[in-house]
């Protein structure tokens, strides 16, 4: 005969980061999408503060003031294809570090449902550096490949 498991009783308190220090205090996620740029950063000690933002150069621009207000250095983004291009140069040129992040490697994680809860998934993971940034070369390496790619389509 089967057992049956114990059932939880009441609310439980979970501290699923508990013994951990945070590396990136001014740490923010980003979740990009074709439509809204949802952007969360740190509250106090124990909030996020998301917001969305849309995706034309005069928002990518309001994404950096809203968060040079919460004193961010390092920003975390997540993006299917290449909606992340605009907004990752935009930021480098506020002068925030920039990491762009494998969208393969946050999927492995299951109950994310949303774009905030990705956003703010990926902040957590960021502010305790468990996030790795996918190759992006520098801005001057960007250019040139971009203009030889260009210049061998009509070779």
């Amino acid at each position: 005969m089967k057992q049956r498991g114990r059932r939880t009783k009441g609310m439980e308190e979970a501290h699923p980061f508990a013994g951990m220090s945070q590396v990136n205090k001014d740490a923010a996620g980003v979740d990009i999408g074709a439509e809204e740029i949802v952007v969360c950063v740190a509250g106090d000690e124990h909030t996020q503060i998301v917001k969305a933002f849309g995706n034309y150069t005069v928002d990518l621009q309001n994404i950096g003031k809203w968060l040079h207000e919460y004193d961010v250095k390092t920003i975390a983004m997540e993006s299917t294809g290449v909606y992340w291009i605009p907004l990752f140069e935009e930021m480098e040129r506020q002068g925030f570090e920039c990491l762009l992040i494998s969208s393969r490697s946050l999927r492995r994680v299951s109950g994310r449902k949303s774009d905030i809860q990705d956003a703010q998934w990926i902040q957590t993971l960021h502010s305790y550096g468990l996030l790795e940034s996918s190759f992006r070369p520098q801005a001057e390496l960007v250019g040139l490949r971009t203009m030889l790619r260009h210049r061998s389509q009509f070779w």
